[in-house]
């Protein structure tokens, strides 16, 4: 039998994502080959905050020390997975990396990438209630001066 985490297991994933803008961008991740997008960030293990878990993903799969701000939001997702039903719990923080960061990843299933603000409707971001909350902060001053 295969070991799967904690999470998998669970049938919901808690997750920490990061909104990071720099220059009018907004540094996206996707699966290598895949047509969606998604926020950079990742699974919070047990004992982790949120936002700890965001910079310890950054660090993992972009190998950048992330500065990560204050939490902007929740978003909640259901999907099916593997062929059975699945849910995630998207804890979604502000996030600045260091000025002129390339969007490359450590890990070889990932890619990155800084798409335009008003570009979001061709990424195809993910979850779908992302996109107003990415809207939102930006229109709210979360990143006012970037």
């Amino acid at each position: 039998m295969q070991d799967f985490p904690e999470y998998e297991l669970a049938g919901i994933e808690t997750i920490a994502r990061g909104i990071c803008v720099q220059d009018g961008k907004v540094l996206l991740c996707r699966a290598k080959g895949g047509a969606t997008t998604y926020l950079p960030g990742g699974h919070i293990e047990f004992g982790e905050k949120g936002c700890e878990a965001l910079a310890r993903e950054m660090r993992e799969e972009m190998g950048v020390d992330a500065s990560v701000g204050a939490m902007v939001g929740v978003v909640e997702n259901q999907f099916v997975q593997h062929g059975k039903p699945h849910a995630e719990i998207n804890l979604v923080y502000s996030m600045s990396v260091p000025d002129g960061t390339a969007a490359k990843a450590q890990e070889d299933w990932i890619d990155f990438e800084w798409r335009d603000v008003e570009d979001l409707d061709s990424a195809n971001l993910l979850p779908a209630e992302m996109k107003p909350l990415v809207t939102a902060a930006l229109c709210g001053g979360v990143f006012a001066g970037k």
